[in-house]
């Protein structure tokens, strides 16, 4: 008798839903790893002591990459894929295969009333921030970008690229146009860490940011000073897209430290994010990437000595699926397989934001 009390309990473990399964969150912090596949993860992993902040999320998934015109999606289509819910042709920022603009989740959430932002270790108009806010044919138009931002009300944005809105080709200075929308513009960590409300522009370097190794604890601190800001709207909740940029970096470059400092950084900001959730309890926190870069084989290592050996197929992006983990309310919707397009959907679904 008490051997099979014993295997219905077992059995039944497999059926017992999370605790948060059936919760709706209130609050969304989407995390994008630029460049970030599963051979990214476990180097960063055995190069910190074999454990990674990210082993604390266990709804996990993959999502497939491929963009309207390319197997191989650039950042552009990667990014307006998981921004958006709409594949476009490689390059293109908000606009659908077609040239037509289509509404970010960001976008959606914030004509619904809930707060957003964006963190990223990279300019404020480079390629994947720029697809959640931006509508442009070309991921290069960075000046055209950074004018999308003011056509927006996002309430909080982080990261470098401030020449392109106050030394412009066509003499604009978008630092004041911010300023008369309201706008806290900084442009120090200092600065962006003292602000606790209202509206900010925290523009902190003049165009990409240092590696992780000159940068500092910036991107988690730059997170949680975002988070702080945003959790104001309580009544709403918000929207946060934060990304570790420069893993694609790496990546490119086949930079084996450099990458398993990226990914370690950004592996920091990860676990200050799910801290935040956790005590919450009403955020569902998503961690995913626009793509693989490198096509990265770790072909041995040593893990007392938390070393990894490496090998790269190409300097560019490859084709391959990327991981998917979340936590929190809503954390469920992300296991298995899905599309890079299914994230909006489901965001969408799970905030209650109207069409």
């Amino acid at each position: 008798m008490k051997k099979n009390f014993l295997l219905l309990l077992f059995i039944g473990s497999f059926f017992i839903p999370s605790l948060t399964a059936g919760k709706q969150p209130k609050n969304v912090i989407f995390l994008i790893g630029d460049g970030m596949g599963l051979a990214q993860i476990y180097l960063g992993m055995v190069e910190n002591g074999n454990t990674l902040e990210l082993e604390r999320m266990k709804h996990v998934g993959l999502s497939k990459t491929y963009s309207a015109d390319n197997f191989v999606t650039d950042s552009g289509a990667g990014g307006t894929a998981l921004a958006t819910g709409v594949k476009t042709k490689n390059h293109m920022i908000g606009l659908g295969p077609d040239s037509i603009a289509v509404e970010s989740i960001l976008e959606q959430a914030e004509r619904n009333g809930l707060s957003t932002g964006i963190v990223v270790s990279c300019a404020v108009t480079y390629v994947t921030p720029a697809t959640f806010i931006a509508h442009q044919v070309n991921r290069k138009m960075y000046e055209e970008c950074a004018a999308d931002y003011l056509k927006t009300d996002i309430d909080v944005f982080i990261g470098g690229g401030r020449k392109y809105f106050d030394s412009r080709s066509d003499g604009r200075n978008l630092i004041d146009e911010l300023k008369a929308k309201d706008y806290q513009v900084v442009t120090t960590l200092d600065e962006v860490v003292k602000v606790k409300s209202g509206k900010l522009a925290g523009l902190v370097h003049e165009d990409q940011l240092p590696e992780a190794s000159e940068r500092g604890n910036y991107l988690p601190e730059a997170t949680m000073a975002a988070i702080d800001i945003l959790d104001n709207n309580k009544k709403k909740g918000f929207f946060l897209m934060v990304e570790g940029s420069q893993i694609d970096w790496a990546g490119h470059d086949n930079n084996a430290g450099m990458m398993a400092r990226e990914m370690i950084d950004f592996d920091k900001t990860i676990g200050a994010v799910l801290d935040y959730a956790k005590k919450d309890g009403n955020t569902l926190v998503v961690v995913t990437a626009d793509h693989e870069t490198g096509g990265l084989s770790l072909i041995g290592g040593d893990m007392a000595k938390n070393k990894v050996k490496t090998n790269y197929a190409l300097k560019n992006h490859s084709g391959i699926p990327v991981p998917v983990f979340a936590f929190g309310p809503g954390a469920e919707e992300f296991m298995g397989f899905m599309e890079n397009i299914d994230f909006k959907n489901k965001i969408s679904k799970l905030l209650k934001l109207k069409k």
